[in-house]
């Protein structure tokens, strides 16, 4: 999740109550209906712009925008604004795509290649404050030719651009003469997808209508609402009141919905995990021999059965253990024995208040979570249990992201992580040392010589044996110096109304409700007969 996005989710929490007093979210109680050509979601958070430029739909499924290539069911690439797949050439440092004829923004403007191109330099330009730039770091240079043809130059082969060229394209003729930073149009876009943003009540929905000249064809929803309600009770209290026609639920929440017969759950399978993070500035959480013991001492099995209610796996690392590029051998059990005589041996004695010190300091930190989310709430009271176990004293406080954010780079935070598509999109930013303490990318501010190493041989080698030998590398070497606590791997809930042909679900990554979620697909639904 985004910065903002995160922030965004724990400020509407003090404003759920009025959120829940509104009126339907489509105006008038009709839009949560019968209605098949109208659908009205509810989501937990929203995001502060709706620019590609700042980050917004960089990883695919917006509503508003098309990339070059987007992602069918299975994460398979299939292309969108390009007519086809892209032509490989120069040893994977040259990447050329063409683009479909006939395609127009939702003001009528023809999509052309000075539009892409113009969209790939401005989150490239160091004064736009996009976040994931570093996600770009490959290209060298992106240029067009003629009106219909694109062409990337990469300083190395990057086995995995195609996949980031799922970043939406925004019309230069509307977004050029602008700040990107502070201009309208991060609030008031204009793009080619299927659907145009028609209002956005800061904090209570955001209302879009279905684009009728979408290249993809005119969606047969006609109306689509994201209705912003913070508190997981008012959602499905709303949603089972008939206020909303589908939500994104906790899995305890959306277990009260499966005898429904007017409703259906799904259940997608993540990339989304939670850790804490466990900044190296600090003398306690910078320990290696503490780390290691709370990678041991914690029950990740428990937090799955308990918090999720069964709703998600183990992680032993930030890939899942379905996931192909997960390493053999680095799932590990529970040794409570062993966390403690690691931290014996480091000389970390337990205190007459069970609590170790080691040369007059105790072994003690404050973990923070977000205030009002329940599910990292419960994982930093069973995460301070466990460490309780080991002689490790964890101080759990629930506060806003504008209290936790300055306090990042010195306190753990119950955080919440993963993208799908490439090993390199979720690592990178996560572990790179290049990144530590930028923003939310390396939180724990983790600087390992070897996982470096093995995340830049991982995003620069073409061969997938060369990579997967790599990313193996740096999984082992997280569990003998974890900068996180990695603690489970999450799945998420929706509860949909049955009255459309076409929701499913993709494997998701952190981010989901908003863009994610069996609505993913809104444009291809069609009506039950």
């Amino acid at each position: 999740m985004t910065t903002r996005r995160i922030r965004a989710a724990a400020v509407a929490v003090a404003t759920a109550g009025a959120v829940a007093a509104c009126s339907a979210p489509g105006g008038g109680g009709a839009d949560g209906g019968a209605s098949a050509d109208s659908v009205v979601i509810g989501v937990a958070s929203e995001p502060d712009t709706l620019s590609p430029l700042l980050g917004y739909g960089k990883d695919g499924n917006s509503k508003i925008f098309d990339g070059l290539l987007a992602r069918d069911a299975d994460l398979g690439l299939k292309p969108a604004l390009a007519k086809a797949l892209p032509e490989v050439g120069d040893g994977g440092r040259r990447y050329t795509y063409t683009l479909r004829e006939g395609v127009k923004f939702s003001d009528g403007e023809p999509l052309t290649a000075d539009d892409v191109v113009f969209t790939y330099r401005t989150v490239l330009d160091g004064r736009t404050n996009n976040t994931a730039r570093s996600e770009l770091d490959a290209v060298e240079e992106v240029r067009a030719v003629g009106d219909d043809k694109v062409v990337f130059t990469l300083e190395y082969p990057y086995a995995a651009f195609a996949a980031r060229t799922v970043l939406p394209i925004v019309p230069e003729h509307v977004a050029g003469g602008q700040d990107p930073n502070t201009g309208s149009f991060n609030t008031k876009p204009v793009g080619t997808g299927p659907y145009v943003l028609t209002g956005w009540r800061k904090g209570e929905k955001l209302t879009f209508r279905a684009n009728p000249d979408y290249w993809g064809g005119a969606p047969k929803v006609k109306k689509l609402t994201m209705a912003i309600i913070a508190d997981d009770d008012v959602r499905a209290t709303r949603l089972r009141s008939g206020d909303l026609d589908g939500a994104v639920l906790p899995p305890n929440l959306a277990a009260t919905f499966e005898e429904d017969d007017g409703r259906r759950t799904y259940r997608a399978t993540t990339y989304d995990f939670r850790a804490v993070t466990l900044p190296t500035g600090d003398p306690v959480t910078g320990d290696t021999a503490i780390r290691r013991a709370l990678d041991l001492a914690v029950d990740r099995e428990a937090m799955v059965d308990k918090i999720l209610d069964g709703a998600g796996r183990p992680a032993y690392g930030p890939l899942p253990l379905d996931d192909p590029w997960f390493a053999k051998g680095v799932a590990r059990d529970r040794d409570l024995g062993e966390a403690q005589r690691l931290l014996d041996d480091a000389g970390w004695k337990p205190g007459e208040d069970g609590v170790r010190a080691k040369d007059g300091r105790r072994a003690s930190f404050t973990l923070f979570h977000p205030s009002g989310d329940k599910v990292r709430q419960d994982h930093a009271l069973a995460y301070a249990s466990d460490a309780k176990k080991a002689g490790i004293e964890v101080k759990v406080e629930s506060a806003t992201w504008e209290v936790i954010e300055p306090r990042m780079r010195h306190d753990a935070v119950l955080a919440g992580f993963g993208s799908t598509g490439d090993p390199d999109f979720g690592l990178y930013t996560l572990l790179h040392s290049s990144l530590a303490g930028d923003g939310f990318n390396n939180m724990a501010l983790y600087d390992n010589p070897a996982v470096d190493e093995a995340l830049d041989a991982g995003r620069r080698s073409q061969d997938r044996e060369d990579r997967k030998a790599a990313y193996d590398d740096l999984q082992r070497a997280l569990v003998e110096n974890p900068g996180y606590t990695f603690l489970t791997h999450i799945d998420h809930m929706y509860v949909l109304a049955d009255r459309w042909d076409g929701p499913t679900t993709q494997t998701e990554p952190h981010e989901h409700g908003f863009a994610s979620g069996p609505w993913w697909n809104v444009e291809d639904w069609r009506p039950k007969k």
